[in-house]
């Protein structure tokens, strides 16, 4: 293959790290359909906070200047003709699902179309998205086919690996009117900024021996922790969507023991660490559980199970119980309310967090809406504060109101909803209209004489 020439397909909390990183090495087109994520990107801000300016800079190039000429560089464009140039396309694209908890394909779909259009002989394709095992050959191979008008090259396992000289052959002969597809799970844990892309170990894939290869010694370029190449796309693919999977159901489980133990008058967060003196007791801690990974993966692997003829009985009662825990909170606080004398109807209430997790301005998929939605169902009034997500953003996705600051109300209730570094340092109890206001917290953040009630 030539020059190595690489196509990143969505640069959001995915993919626009990963660009920056192979930027520093090979020439790398990200691109994006949101125009305005495009312009942000080219005047070198990044609004998931995940990659500075300075970083982002460091690598960026006008394809118009004489940056272009650089060995490695980032170009950033919504224009899809671009892409033709690359011969590496990674897509890391939203995997979501919809209403109904069903996986939507769709942006992943719309990212193969336009690889499709685009797609040369003897080019590689690689998925980050999360999928469920099968996804990458049965939805978008045959897209990829369509649209390009070549033939996806994939060999079945082999008792004995060919030669490398065999390997060359083959792959010569059969790239002019094939391609090549392999999987790579993302494993980007927004806002943390230890385990950054480099740093966590890489699984990686291919559909013929070669390809793997390919794919991985691509990666093992950047990724200082190293690689795991799996033996199948199906493999990798399967992979991915457990390691979320079961951390749904810990996490579930643990919100379980923290419904019983408040029945019982007993602090959840003492009996974890009681617990926790044991050398093999998993650390886990009770929560809302949102965001685009651990609350959405587990439907996507109970989706295919129910089409193979199984249903799953522990990943779907885990979803139920987690997906519930709003709820749960919010009748939570209105019991303490009306143990306060509080009238819940007209009651002012402030929540402080909306985001997925603590000190990252990710709002998707986020369950604490869950609980202001459910506290205006009995008639409350509900604000919002956090400093990490945009008034605009919030209106425009869950359609709720939204403070830009603090400003000077005193609440009947406040609900410690996400564990920002910012709320430590907040008087909570300052902001409670009187000195026997309700505060709730739901991340065990706060001391226990400093509240109400918590998980």
């Amino acid at each position: 293959m030539s020059q190595i020439s690489i196509a990143i397909i969505g640069l959001g909390y995915v993919g626009l790290p990963l660009a920056v990183e192979f930027a520093k090495k090979y020439p790398v087109i990200g691109f994006d359909i949101k125009q305005e994520r495009v312009n942000q990107l080219r005047k070198g801000y990044d609004a998931t906070l995940e990659i500075t300016g300075q970083e982002l800079n460091g690598v960026l190039c006008d394809r118009h200047s004489s940056d272009i000429d650089k060995p490695a560089a980032l170009f950033i464009t919504s224009d899809s003709d671009a892409l033709a140039e690359a011969n590496y396309y990674i897509v890391t694209v939203p995997t979501p699902t919809d209403k109904n908890n069903r996986p939507d394909l769709t942006p992943l779909i719309k990212a193969s179309e336009t690889i499709g259009k685009v797609l040369k002989p003897g080019d590689i394709v690689i998925y980050e998205s999360t999928v469920y095992p099968g996804a990458t050959e049965e939805e978008c191979v045959p897209i990829l086919e369509k649209f390009s008008g070549l033939k996806y090259c994939t060999t079945q396992p082999q008792t004995q690996a060919p030669s490398p000289s065999a390997l060359s052959t083959q792959h010569s002969v059969l790239s002019s009117q094939h391609f090549f597809c392999g999987y790579s799970p993302e494993r980007i844990n927004p806002g943390d900024k230890e385990h950054t892309v480099t740093r966590i170990k890489k699984i990686t894939s291919g559909s013929t021996p070669e390809a793997a290869e390919k794919i991985d010694t691509l990666y093992r370029s950047i990724i200082t922790a190293g690689t795991h190449r799996a033996s199948s796309i199906k493999v990798a693919e399967a992979a991915k969507v457990i390691e979320n999977s079961q951390r749904d159901i810990n996490i579930a489980f643990i919100n379980e023991l923290a419904m019983i133990f408040n029945r019982l008058g007993i602090d959840t967060h003492e009996v974890l660490e009681a617990a926790g003196t044991k050398w093999n007791f998993l650390q886990f801690k009770p929560g809302l559980v949102g965001g685009h990974c651990i609350g959405v993966d587990p439907y996507y692997l109970a989706q295919k199970a129910q089409e193979s003829g199984y249903h799953p009985e522990i990943i779907l009662a885990g979803r139920r119980l987690n997906d519930n825990m709003g709820k749960y909170i919010a009748s939570e606080v209105v019991k303490l309310l009306i143990k306060g004398d509080y009238k819940v109807k007209g009651a002012s209430i402030l929540m402080l967090g909306i985001t997925f997790k603590e000190n990252c301005p990710d709002i998707r998929n986020t369950r604490a809406v869950d609980i202001a939605q459910e506290l205006k169902q009995y008639g409350a009034a509900v604000e919002i504060y956090d400093p990490w997500a945009t008034p605009e953003e919030v209106m425009h996705e869950y359609g709720l109101e939204f403070l830009s600051s603090l400003n000077g109300n005193h609440y009947d209730a406040i609900i410690l909803t996400v564990a920002h570094d910012h709320f430590k340092t907040l008087d909570i109890r300052k902001l409670l209209s009187t000195p026997t206001g309700i505060v709730y917290d739901v991340k065990g953040m706060l001391p226990p004489d400093q509240v109400d009630g918590r998980l």
